[in-house]
């Protein structure tokens, strides 16, 4: 049942397009995720913060990172949705069962799972990130050029790489 003031939600809409079915959460839930990824981002591992430091604002290879993002009833440390790549930076604390049943369900929703250590993350800064530079490549982009390029051109130049298509000699 929708709130009154949850104007975007609809039985039919599938889970990944943001205002989805909220994954069988509860609204109770799902806010509670969500004010828990906001506490996250504001109280990161050192790792965290050294690994956000190269992920962020599109510096790397261009891609377009987020730091604890909700999905379903996970927060991923890290996620790049055009490549549909999660990152998460482990402590001694978890639990290889329990992360590989994680890692199995995100697969489910489309997601590969790359799993770095704390030490990794602070001893070997460059290994990780041709580690996740490796696997963001592997991925095909889940980006698709606008159907509706601007007028001025903005954004034609990655609508044709993308499609691997020249306008050179058409007619316009």
């Amino acid at each position: 049942m929708s709130r009154p003031d949850d104007k975007g939600w609809t039985p039919k809409a599938p889970p990944l397009q943001g205002r989805g079915l909220g994954w069988g959460l509860s609204q109770k839930q799902i806010d509670w995720f969500h004010e828990r990824a906001r506490e996250m981002r504001r109280n990161p591992t050192e790792p965290e913060k050294r690994l956000w430091r190269n992920l962020s604002n599109r510096q790397f290879a261009g891609l377009k990172f987020r730091r604890q993002e909700v999905i379903g009833p996970f927060i991923a440390d890290f996620m790049c949705p055009a490549r549909a790549l999660i990152v998460e930076v482990d402590g001694d604390t978890h639990d290889e069962v329990k992360d590989r049943l994680r890692d199995d369900e995100l697969a489910g929703f489309g997601f590969l799972v790359l799993r770095v250590t704390n030490g990794d993350v602070m001893a070997n800064p460059d290994g990780v990130l041709a580690a996740i530079l490796s696997a963001a490549q592997g991925r095909t982009s889940r980006r698709s050029p606008h159907p509706y390029p601007s007028p001025e051109g903005e954004g034609l130049e990655e609508a044709q790489k993308l499609l691997a298509i020249s306008l050179e000699g058409s007619v316009g």
